[in-house]
């Protein structure tokens, strides 16, 4: 399974995706350098918890580093590396907008840096985390991989689609494989806590009215972790073409009316609705076509949101 790859770097590795990859490279005998700046935009105890369980594993070294900062990457990052796992960001449509250029240095400059560091280092595997927010507003459903030109509506879906072309410069000059996985609304355990099912949750238990955006009907394809950390391994080890965008997603578009009932379902307990206008920034729909990863990756989502939700409650549950 892990072929030539021994020793890979994960960035974001205390956030809630980068976590559950780094537990599993664990549990499968990798060896894992994190980077992870314990960005602001949610607690650093949180982040910690994320890795507690991990931290102290033999094949794991820490090192909480920004990666703007290239001369820290180069400073403490001196073992030999096989493949990267880029998964910091800042993150967040709506936050991006209030604050685009601290976007802009985080998720292009950082990129850059990593690149340029795969690139002295010779690491011949790069993964980055894209994101569904690149499609923009875009009537052609389900979203396909060959879509020409993108519109991002957000700051942050521009640094995005920033990253992958970014990814193509690099491959093309220099020869190293750069897949791009563009992820559709990722929840499960360890969720961040500004994002909806998260957030939503805690206001029905707490009896708290939940912000409902728009008229009920906005759709997101909602992506249980564990199925992300597949895809992603699966883009750790495919070794065929030198670069490609792939989605992962679920491939099932499901309203913000039918999320709340799921959740007051899972809970046994009714929401409390707080109508709000429509969010710049946002799209009406995500929805993903998965067969290029189907093909590519060997990607089978096999968790609906249901059943993510569930797990979701026991872990909330057991903080």
């Amino acid at each position: 399974m892990q072929s030539k790859i021994k020793h890979i770097i994960v960035t974001g590795g205390a956030g809630f995706i980068g976590s559950h990859v780094v537990e599993y490279l664990l549990k499968n005998e990798y060896h894992i350098t994190v980077i992870d700046n314990y960005d602001s935009f949610y607690s650093k105890e949180t982040k910690q918890k994320n890795l507690s369980a991990v931290i102290n594993h033999p094949n794991l070294i820490f090192h909480e580093l920004d990666i703007v900062d290239s001369n820290a990457i180069d400073l403490h990052l001196t073992g030999t590396y096989q493949a990267i796992i880029h998964l910091a960001a800042k993150a967040g449509v709506r936050p991006s907008i209030e604050n685009p250029i601290a976007y802009q240095q985080t998720n292009v400059a950082g990129t850059q840096n990593l690149l340029e560091f795969a690139r002295k280092k010779s690491i011949k595997q790069f993964v980055f985390a894209s994101s569904s927010s690149v499609y923009g507003i875009n009537k052609n459903i389900p979203w396909r991989e060959s879509e020409g030109l993108l519109n991002p509506i957000s700051p942050y879906a521009s640094t995005k689609i920033s990253g992958e072309l970014l990814g193509h410069v690099y491959s093309h000059l220099y020869g190293f494989r750069f897949i791009g996985l563009r992820f559709f609304t990722v929840f499960g355990p360890r969720q961040r806590p500004d994002l909806a099912i998260h957030t939503f949750s805690k206001k029905i238990l707490n009896g708290e009215t939940i912000p409902f955006f728009g008229d009920g009907n906005t759709q997101r394809d909602y992506t249980f972790v564990d199925d992300i950390v597949k895809g992603v391994i699966g883009a750790l080890n495919y070794d065929k073409t030198n670069y490609e965008i792939i989605n992962l997603g679920n491939s099932h578009a499901v309203s913000l009316a039918e999320l709340v009932s799921t959740l007051e379902t899972v809970f046994e307990k009714k929401a409390i609705i707080n109508k709000l206008p429509e969010q710049p920034g946002d799209v009406p729909v995500t929805f993903s076509d998965i067969n290029k990863a189907k093909e590519l990756l060997n990607y089978t989502p096999t968790t609906s949101l249901k059943e993510g939700i569930i797990k979701f409650k026991d872990w909330l549950y057991s903080q």
